[in-house]
């Protein structure tokens, strides 16, 4: 990365937030047509890193220089006209417009003071063609699944014509399938002398895709070098400042033959005839692509969608759940796809988010014993393996796999029989991964039977006991481990020919 030729530079760029260090005297260079991973922990800087040059945070020190100039950006609107646009991790759409509105948001081409939706048009239908993605432009976004979001913000930065686009976390919610087109897409791009800034968890990702690897801690560059020269165990040793484990350990099953929950003739307009059951200890996993009724049973147990027909039953009795209120009471507890919007409450403090279903047992003559509460979140929070400055600072400034503790931390103070967790490492980093896997391991060893979903197939492979592959919203087939990846990818897309049918 030579300085003297980069499309970027960025010379010891610092940024506090109170007490806190996010970025400490960064300095890189990013070249034309390069595409540069950037990696590491939660809270290791990197977004941050990112939004300062995007124009979303001011540094406190330091200087950018895009293109041969110093500049300063006051906003993204700003960096966006100059050539830098940004895909934030978090989905940032107008949810009542549409998706070819959200995608020219800011940038819509106009016939004098009037929006050309000719050009719009035309625009939007070389974007798919570019990108492959299938999306209607006259969808209303709020109404799309999480993925098909995530392809509206991929449009969007590609619309600008920018000369570098920032992407955190772009496939996070993306299937397979998805994801190799993206991949394409951003190859294409390269091609055409644009700059990628890839930020992932996904480290098999980077080592793929990117010409360039950057590995920060702690708000700091550890290393920055080609990729080539790169492998999992070199990255993930310089984000965590030391070697660790990356496959899935053995998973000691804690399974045992006793029927704890079970299912029967589960149907809805999405859902067709599901029937399971989950043994004591066991966790179950629901694998398949993007959209194939997964979630949908999740929530249909845990009484957020209602049902047609079908049974419910919990240690040997029929339950009634038309809410989650009800599924809770019942021992049936669920940790959400959307920990931002349907999980947390992100102004609210660490201690009062994951007391939140419990906090009936803290009152005592109406009132609320805080320091009761605090000690009790202080006790789950090292169970969890939450890292934090004060058990009073608010779920906000957490990290995403920090806030995605609080969750678990929540589900043990609830100590539910039955645990639903969909997504659960979505946006974590490797160590905060196999946190929460050590997590739902301990809580299947403590005869807690878990529901766990995932779109990483070696995520349940290496997780679950079991395993019911779900494809257009029923049981396709079911897998005992030890597992054949091959067979149960093949049984997303309705393959199972040769297949064993437990």
């Amino acid at each position: 990365m030579n300085s003297s030729t980069a499309l970027v530079h960025v010379h010891e760029l610092t940024k506090t937030f109170g007490a806190t260090r996010a970025v400490r005297s960064v300095s890189l260079s990013f070249t034309e047509g390069e595409i540069i991973g950037l990696v590491g922990e939660n809270g290791a800087g990197k977004s941050t890193l990112a939004k300062m040059i995007a124009g979303v945070y001011t540094a406190d020190s330091g200087r950018i220089e895009f293109a041969g100039s110093e500049v300063s950006f006051r906003s993204p609107f700003e960096a966006l006209r100059a050539g830098v646009a940004m895909m934030a991790q978090e989905i940032m759409l107008v949810p009542d417009a549409t998706v070819i509105e959200n995608v020219f948001l800011g940038s819509t081409p106009r016939r004098g003071i009037a929006p050309n939706k000719s050009k719009m048009r035309s625009d939007f239908k070389e974007l798919l063609e570019l990108t492959k993605f299938e999306l209607d432009p006259k969808a209303v976004v709020s109404r799309l699944r999480l993925a098909d979001q995530q392809k509206v913000e991929i449009l969007r930065s590609l619309s600008r014509n920018a000369k570098l686009i920032i992407m955190d976390e772009p496939s996070a919610s993306l299937t397979a399938d998805e994801v190799a087109r993206l991949h394409a897409t951003i190859r294409e791009l390269a091609r055409r002398g644009v700059t990628i800034l890839l930020i992932s968890h996904f480290l098999e990702e980077v080592l793929e895709l990117t010409t360039t690897t950057i590995v920060m801690r702690d708000g700091e560059v550890v290393k920055a070098g080609p990729t080539k020269d790169e492998t999992i165990d070199s990255l993930v040793s310089g984000m965590v400042g030391r070697s660790l484990e990356t496959r899935y350990f053995d998973n000691d099953s804690a399974a045992t033959q006793q029927v704890r929950f079970s299912v029967e003739g589960l149907t809805n307009s999405a859902l067709h005839d599901i029937s399971f059951e989950i043994h004591q200890g066991e966790i179950l996993g629901l694998a398949g692509l993007i959209g194939a009724g997964r979630t949908e049973i999740a929530r249909a147990i845990f009484g957020a969608d209602a049902l047609d027909s079908g049974t419910v039953t919990l240690e040997g009795k029929k339950l009634s759940v038309t809410s989650p209120r009800d599924a809770i009471k019942q021992g049936i507890y669920m940790i959400p796809e959307n920990r931002k919007e349907e999980g947390l409450i992100l102004e609210a403090s660490i201690s009062e988010n994951m007391m939140l279903s419990t906090l009936k047992r803290y009152r005592k003559a109406g009132s609320l014993s805080t320091r009761k509460l605090g000690k009790r979140a202080v006790e789950l929070a090292g169970e969890v393996d939450l890292r934090y400055s004060k058990i009073t600072q608010s779920a906000l400034s957490l990290s995403g796999g920090n806030q995605q503790k609080i969750l678990f931390g929540r589900a043990v103070e609830v100590a539910p029989k039955v645990l639903i967790v969909d997504e659960p490492t979505r946006g974590v980093d490797i160590a905060a991964k196999r946190a929460i896997h050590e997590t739902l391991l301990n809580l299947a060893k403590s005869g807690m039977s878990i529901l766990f979903i995932s779109s990483e197939i070696e995520e349940v492979l290496g997780v679950c006991d079991r395993v019911l592959v779900i494809h257009q919203g029923k049981v396709q087939v079911q897998f005992t481990a030890p597992f054949n990846q091959k067979q149960v990818v093949a049984a997303f897309f309705g393959q199972t020919s040769g297949v064993k049918h437990d």
